[in-house]
């Protein structure tokens, strides 16, 4: 375990509040959680680990408050969440199995390949939502690419709610409400995958997830109520610059 003071427990808190609420209005909050726990001295790997296991009350939250969304999906929803469960324990083994070194030099690239997603997400969906064009539903394509999604998102996860509502656009033509319960409800089911294998493997600063999953649970609640009144593309804009800005600074050390 790595020795953290008190006060960069406050500080994890903190931040996993933000990104529970980040999450919750427009995505991308890993952007903000994982990099104050690499600040406070937690190493990558762990970090990570981490992250995944306090930030996964604020997704059981939003899917609560998109439940209704979810009725009569039933059949096409369960082979994708078969996937998503596969696939999540298959990125969080992955996450073991890498060094630090490895994974260390990774991080930069993940972060800014996250924040250019989140950056292109209105005119991604632009794309994929035209008016008036059917998008046929092509269920053994759609699960693979869930699946590869979700081995992204048990591996390091920021921007995996945007990968998800992408590969679900191009193979459905659900109203985007739904679609977006549907996403909730993946991403939940790649980060309990991911955090059940994590919370065994011995890289999990648990002390801090005592702090950060009940923040995170909070933020999720709070964001899903500011969502009404806040603007997510200036909240989503705040986010991508703090992703780029983090990712400069780990190529440049």
């Amino acid at each position: 375990m790595t020795d953290i003071s008190g006060l960069a427990h406050v500080g994890a808190a903190a931040a996993a509040m933000g990104a529970g609420m980040v999450n919750a209005i427009a995505g991308g909050g890993t952007l903000i959680s994982f990099p104050v726990l690499t600040a406070i001295g937690v190493p990558s790997v762990r970090a990570n680990a981490t992250n995944t296991v306090s930030l996964l009350p604020g997704y059981l939250g939003g899917v609560a408050a998109q439940r209704e969304d979810l009725k009569g999906l039933s059949r096409t929803v369960r082979p994708q969440l078969v996937a998503s469960a596969v696939g999540g324990l298959v990125g969080s083994i992955l996450l073991i199995v890498t060094s630090e070194s490895v994974f260390r030099a990774l991080v930069p690239f993940l972060i800014l390949a996250s924040s250019i997603l989140l950056a292109v997400q209105d005119r991604l969906r632009s794309w994929i939502f035209v008016p008036g064009e059917h998008h046929e539903s092509h269920l053994v394509a759609q699960v693979a690419c869930v699946g590869l999604a979700a081995v992204y998102g048990g591996y390091f996860g920021a921007g995996l709610g945007i990968m998800l509502i992408a590969v679900l656009g191009l193979f459905s033509d659900l109203p985007l409400t739904r679609l977006n319960a549907v996403k909730l409800l993946l991403a939940f089911v790649v980060n309990l995958s991911a955090a059940a294998f994590l919370s065994f493997s011995g890289k999990v600063e648990w002390t801090l997830v005592l702090v950060m999953a009940p923040a995170a649970l909070v933020g999720g609640n709070l964001g899903g109520r500011l969502a009404k009144v806040l603007p997510p593309k200036r909240l989503r804009a705040f986010v991508v610059s703090f992703g780029v800005i983090v990712a400069i600074i780990y190529f440049i050390k």
